[in-house]
């Protein structure tokens, strides 16, 4: 099995593929086309000589990687802005494919703790739409799984015929091989836990400055939470 899961950032992302890594069958793949993409936007982002140097930045070789079998399951982490139009994407048709969401406010406020004003482009809702809409797959939504880590994962490996495993729900603290190289600036809250936070308080108030920034990425949110898994 391979599986593509698809999310913007701050997103519970690097949790699940730590929950996913922790299992004996899994190899996993941290945001293989990262560096392909900022190769060919020149977007302006942490770390970014570091990944360029370190990561491949050729999508077509990106995409023949994302065919390769695991031990013997492969999970892949991947995000939806990154799939650039002439980005190769024959190799997700033979995977399970799932959609992370989390409420955007949420996300807005957790990204701009790390990088400041993003764009709609950045946070990947419309991408994840319109992704959606091309190859399908399942949704599950980031608030249900920290809300019931185990109840949801036991859920979501059911809809993709996996067995469950209770290694899901830990793992060690600190770094781990597969991370990418950007993982100093973005992953330090992961990196320090050893499985999933509780359930998320209210929703952040977000500065009026931003409010544009969500109301753009609402209506993206809300069609695919009525698809999620519950």
């Amino acid at each position: 099995m391979r599986i593509a899961m698809w999310s913007g950032p701050r997103n519970l992302s690097t949790a699940m593929m730590y929950s996913f890594g922790n299992r004996a069958d899994f190899t996993v793949m941290d945001e293989p086309f990262y560096a392909a993409y900022l190769a060919a936007t020149g977007e302006d982002h942490p770390m970014q000589a570091e990944i360029l140097a370190v990561h491949e930045t050729d999508p077509e070789l990106v995409g023949v990687q994302c065919q390769r079998q695991g031990t013997p399951h492969l999970y892949m982490k991947h995000m939806p802005h990154h799939m650039l139009d002439g980005f190769p994407m024959d190799w997700a048709r033979d995977c399970v494919n799932i959609h992370l969401i989390r409420h955007p406010a949420r996300v807005i406020a957790s990204y701009t703790a790390k990088r400041e004003a993003p764009g709609f482009d950045d946070i990947g809702f419309g991408q994840q739409t319109a992704l959606y809409d091309r190859i399908g797959g399942l949704v599950i939504d980031s608030a249900d799984i920290r809300a019931d880590p185990e109840g949801m994962l036991r859920k979501l490996c059911a809809a993709i015929d996996l067995p469950f495993d209770p290694a899901m729900l830990t793992w060690p603290a600190g770094a781990r091989p597969e991370d990418g190289v950007w993982a100093s600036h973005w992953y330090g809250a992961v990196h320090s836990s050893t499985g999933f936070a509780g359930a998320e308080g209210p929703l952040p108030t977000l500065p009026p400055s931003e409010k544009t920034l969500l109301d753009q990425a609402l209506p993206h949110y809300k069609i695919l939470y009525d698809q999620r898994i519950i």
